[in-house]
């Protein structure tokens, strides 16, 4: 992941953007602002997470858990799927959760290859007392 620290100046977004996208100058300069303003709202939610002892990685895990409207556990493939992340990636977050008791994992008894997670009364709490700060993030602009 990269952070846009700086944007361009408008005469090398002019000069790059008419070389390659003529008449498109505007859109390409809203989209380097986009990207800078969502490199500042990942910095702040990475500090946040970091404060509360998580990444977003494991945020995002015990959130797909937490949301799921018909069971309270998830398989691991599962979360690999909807997260977008790589197994290995996903089996190292899931240890780190398990280990501060913040999920549960268990054989599936029909296969036993299979991982069902589910969070913990802990990991239950700690999203309620997270989530207010999270969502207040969001809803902020970033500056």
């Amino acid at each position: 992941m990269f952070f846009l620290k700086e944007l361009p100046t408008q005469s090398m977004i002019k000069q790059y953007s008419e070389a390659y996208f003529p008449g498109q100058t505007e859109e390409v300069a809203n989209q380097l602002q986009g990207l800078r303003e969502f490199s500042i709202l990942l910095r702040k939610l990475e500090d946040y997470f970091a404060s509360h002892n998580l990444s977003q990685l494991r945020f995002l895990v015990l959130m797909v858990i937490d949301r799921e409207p018909e069971r309270n556990y998830l398989y691991a493939h599962e979360i690999a799927e909807r997260l977008d992340v790589s197994k290995p990636v996903l089996s190292r977050a899931i240890k780190t959760l398990a280990k501060d008791s913040l999920l549960t994992s268990k054989k599936d008894n029909q296969d036993a290859r299979a991982l069902v997670l589910s969070l913990t009364p802990s990991s239950k709490t700690l999203l309620k007392s997270i989530l207010p700060g999270y969502f207040q993030i969001l809803k902020n602009k970033p500056t």
